[in-house]
């Protein structure tokens, strides 16, 4: 049917989720496509969703004033300075929506995640993508460079998605110097707790540093509930006040935010979960960089290969094995971490793959 409709939203191909895991009789497969952690959920965090289900019958709390105040206590902010969203990816649209509109820019590098390009557009504003450096970092330079009287939010991405490359502080405060006082900087660090690198930007940091600083986190990734739905922007309070007009009311719900609470009461496993994570990304990349493959080194629950023109070639062969990855066709592939037995399995793609010539 033909209806009238925003032209720019021809423009949008849509979010695509990651590929489940193949179907591969009597053979056990894997989804690495969505860096989603493998690990179970926490007894103790089942158990408080569980004594939550009798009250879905009721609007959550809108504001969520018992996370808040935690993530305030944690973070030693005030609660006017923490708004949360269904995400990350909600946070960030909600941000793009208070502070863009036709005729603004939003500069962000590229390639980074995927859903950038596609929430600026459904803002009505013009995506301005810095290409990365070779090695797939941000080209500080380049965003900034980027930069102009019609620019309403700049994206920093650490680490970077799909890449799995950091910033460093050094690099961050750069672009932080440059960007006027008056334009809001985005630091989406939806993978920050798998990040070692020692010189990486930290943007808790920078917010006490500078009045412009947005920081984006997500309970998705390290704590496990992916499919609950429940992120965070800590910003200046009247930010965090702009950013109730635009939220999408009782998106949140209860059992979400009972599930972040007891996240944040198991927190010495969680991060225990997350040195395990850690560590089987460090052996996988260890076991590539034996094979003689060059790849960005890794500071997430990911890793980046570069593969070009073979990528959807090398795409195939990690179907074959079992394991649906990301494949970005002409560009290269990402790897989530998965269960140590789906990790195996990635070294024995790549030891493949290698053998091909690639």
């Amino acid at each position: 049917m033909t209806y009238k409709h925003r032209a720019i939203i021809d423009t949008i191909p849509g979010y695509k989720q990651g590929k489940p895991a193949p179907a591969k009789e009597g053979v056990r497969t894997y989804k690495i496509s969505s860096n989603e952690n493998a690990f179970d959920p926490l007894p103790s965090v089942v158990e408080a969703v569980a004594g939550k289900a009798g009250r879905m019958n009721r609007y959550p709390d809108m504001r969520g004033w018992a996370v808040v105040e935690r993530l305030a206590e944690r973070y030693g902010v005030e609660p006017a300075n923490v708004m949360l969203g269904c995400g990350s990816t909600e946070v960030i649209t909600m941000l793009v929506n208070l502070v863009a509109g036709p005729g603004d820019e939003i500069v962000y590098p590229w390639r980074s995640f995927e859903a950038y390009p596609l929430i600026v557009a459904g803002a009505g504003a013009t995506s301005v993508q810095v290409p990365n450096l070779p090695d797939g970092g941000h080209d500080v330079d380049g965003l900034i460079a980027a930069v102009n009287e019609r620019t309403r939010l700049v994206i920093v991405n650490n680490p970077n998605n799909p890449t799995a490359t950091s910033i460093s502080d050094a690099d961050a405060r750069r672009i932080m110097e440059a960007v006027p006082s008056d334009v809001l900087v985005l630091f989406d660090e939806a993978y920050f707790q798998f990040n070692t690198d020692p010189a990486t930007s930290v943007a808790m940091d920078l917010y006490r540093e500078y009045p412009n600083v947005v920081v984006a986190h997500t309970f998705s990734k390290a704590y496990g509930l992916a499919g609950l739905r429940i992120g965070y922007a800590i910003a200046p309070a009247d930010v965090v006040e702009g950013l109730g007009k635009v939220a999408l009311p009782f998106g949140v719900t209860e059992i979400a935010q009972t599930a972040a609470i007891a996240s944040l009461d198991a927190q010495d496993e969680l991060d225990e979960r997350v040195r395990a994570i850690v560590a089987e990304r460090d052996r996988v990349a260890e076991a590539l960089t034996a094979q003689g493959w060059e790849f960005p080194k890794p500071y997430a629950n990911y890793f980046w290969l570069p593969l070009g023109e073979r990528t959807d070639e090398a795409a195939r062969v990690f179907e074959d094995k079992g394991l649906s990855a990301r494949v970005f066709s002409g560009e290269g592939i990402r790897v989530s971490i998965g269960e140590p037995e789906a990790c195996d399995l990635v070294i024995e793609a790549c030891a493949e793959l290698k053998a091909r010539g690639m």
